[in-house]
């Protein structure tokens, strides 16, 4: 007997629309903003595939005497500073020029286009100014482009929420008769198996404990994802350990922001009928917040705002040092600040990721009743594997690193704020003095060519490995590798109150830690000596806290063993406990 067809002609149909999803966000997304487009497709591929993409533009536009293709060549490559050097201030006319020049902070072309313009002010923060420029266009398209500006601004402003999704049929069943502990609902921006970072791996931490503690606890991924990154084959539902991640795919996105959201929420509803949740989790951003509230709101449930970070100091983090004041006075931050109070006042609780956080909330005016923290904690496996780590030299083997020297580094996301080009430095002086220290610096990210160029100026060909991202089975192998794990951020806003999960796996895995002395970064380590604090942006210091570790292996068996003691008391089994109290408390209030 032949099988039921009917699957297999879902899952056509399914691909179909994706399909066609992928096509008109990449086609709307080529016409509005082309170069970001296409850094981040070309920063989607292997570095296998992804060097020689920039490799053969850099060629050809040498080779042709187009210093923009050469330009674009370097910008895939993220080798910004020299593309910066070699378009200099004054960009040639043209599309791309102008596409390039908004990519790289530089002053545009006499002939930027009305789209170009708007989308420089944009950048800068005046949101209401390139709608204005906009609509002042009557080029082709640029109504449609002040249309979605314009919807995507009214987002940020003070009050404004979603209508709401039309009624349902919420099925909260009785508490007599449930069959499970409390269902909880979490709506995240991306998940496992398809972006591996550390949201995602800390909300799969946390889903995986309350499941394990009893609750019945799914997600769903904001509407369009994974297609609008360009997945059109992932499923409606995956399954990852156990955890189901659903989809909010509807059959073609909204054309504005707005609509999007709308769509979001209404999708969000079904999911929440269905699954009869007693509450509703998400976390930042603002947006995030924005649909949950209006689901939580329809259906009569409570619903919870966890902010994992400060989105809106990590986009002032992107400009030099000397920009930061009039960005932090542009209408995009103090809109996109106030917005994200807003929101945590308007949830029935707020989860921290840091005692730094919770303050800074509470000073905003947020009640601290309804504010709780639930720092980054690993999974009780990982610290057992650490009581039986191996030693470095024999973990290094693993990765096919030399067994010989002394190994700092870390595995982390490669973005400027990160700090590591200070480790290099510090590195390469501790080397020049005749140390033999080597780095291993793993994962992928904005920053990873320039570290490598830099590890190339400072001598360090063979002392100093960047393997690019591994999958999580090879990152434990990578921490084992590290005789010292480094996390030697720089002082920003964001760094200041937003604690990286990096330090506390390595503390686990029984690897000491150093990092730099800031209020996030204090307050992972503790008062316990688990880890080592240091001068934030001094090369120096670094390297004479390094110096002093190279010199005594016992103070390094010390502070990886407090360091482990310390990740023991942070599980995301006892943080289960902690969201699962908040859950029973926003329950026994309604």
């Amino acid at each position: 007997m032949a099988g039921d067809p009917r699957p297999a002609t879902r899952r056509v149909a399914a691909l179909a629309r994706n399909v066609g999803m992928l096509a008109a966000t990449a086609g709307a997304r080529l016409e509005d903003d082309p170069v970001r487009l296409a850094v981040l497709a070309v920063r989607r591929l292997p570095l296998r595939a992804r060097r020689p993409v920039a490799a053969a533009l850099v060629r050809g536009g040498r080779r042709s005497g187009r210093p923009v293709l050469h330009g674009l060549g370097l910008v895939l490559a993220d080798r910004p500073d020299e593309a910066r050097s070699l378009l200099g201030s004054r960009v040639p006319p043209g599309r791309l020029a102008g596409e390039i020049a908004v990519e790289l902070g530089l002053t545009l072309p006499t002939d930027a286009s009305a789209a170009v313009r708007a989308r420089r002010t944009w950048q800068r923060g005046d949101l209401a100014g390139a709608v204005e420029v906009l609509r002042s266009s009557d080029a082709r398209g640029a109504r449609r482009q002040a249309a979605r500006l314009e919807s995507e601004r009214r987002t940020y402003l003070p009050g404004q929420r979603l209508a709401g999704p039309p009624p349902g049929r919420h099925r909260r069943p009785a508490a007599s008769g449930r069959t499970g502990g409390v269902s909880v609902l979490h709506l995240l921006t991306n998940s496992l198996p398809w972006t591996q970072s550390g949201y995602a791996l800390r909300s799969h931490g946390i889903l995986r404990a309350q499941r394990a503690a009893g609750a019945r606890a799914e997600a769903v991924t904001r509407v369009g994802y994974p297609v609008v990154v360009g997945l059109p084959w992932a499923a409606e539902t995956d399954v990852v350990d156990g955890v189901p991640y659903h989809r909010l795919i509807p059959r073609r996105l909204g054309a504005t922001p707005e609509a999007r959201l709308e769509q979001a929420a209404t999708l969000l509803a079904g999911h929440v009928d269905r699954a009869g949740a007693d509450v509703l989790h998400t976390t930042t951003h603002y947006v995030n917040g924005l649909v949950a509230e209006a689901v939580a709101r329809s259906r009569g449930v409570p619903w919870v705002y966890e902010m994992r970070g400060q989105l809106e100091k990590t986009w002032l983090a992107t400009f030099p040092a000397g920009e930061r004041e009039t960005v932090r006075a542009s209408e995009r931050y103090r809109l996109w600040r106030a917005k994200e109070v807003e929101t945590a006042r308007a949830a029935d609780h707020v989860v921290a990721l840091s005692q730094v956080l919770r303050r800074e909330l509470c000073a905003a005016g947020v009640d601290p009743a309804r504010v709780s923290v639930v720092p980054n904690a690993v999974d009780a496996a990982l610290v057992e594997a650490g009581r039986t780590s191996p030693a470095p030299p024999d973990a290094r083997r693993s990765v096919g690193l030399p067994e010989e020297g002394m190994w700092v580094g870390t595995v982390s996301s490669l973005v400027t704020y990160e700090g590591l080009d200070i480790l290099l430095h510090a590195v390469a002086r501790l080397r020049r003095e005749g140390l033999d220290v080597r780095c291993a610096i793993v994962g992928d990210g904005s920053a990873r060519a320039g570290l490598v160029r830099l590890a190339g100026t400072l001598g360090l060909d063979g002392a100093a490995v960047l393997p690019g991202r591994v999958d999580r089975s090879a990152a434990t192998a990578w921490v084992w590798a590290l005789d010292l794990v480094a996390t030697p951020r720089r002082d920003t806003e964001v760094t200041r109150s937003v604690t990286p999960l990096k330090p506390v796996e390595a503390m686990a895995l029984g690897r000491p830690v150093v990092v730099s002395d800031l209020p996030a970064l204090a307050e992972v380590v503790g008062d316990e000596g688990a880890g080592l604090l240091v001068t934030p942006e001094d090369p120096d210091a670094l390297a004479d806290t390094i110096r002093e570790l190279y010199a005594d292996p016992l103070r390094r068996s010390e502070i990886a063993g407090r360091g482990r003691e310390v990740a023991a008391t942070r599980t995301w089994q006892e943080m289960a406990r902690r969201y699962l109290s908040v859950y029973q408390t926003l329950g026994s209030a309604r």
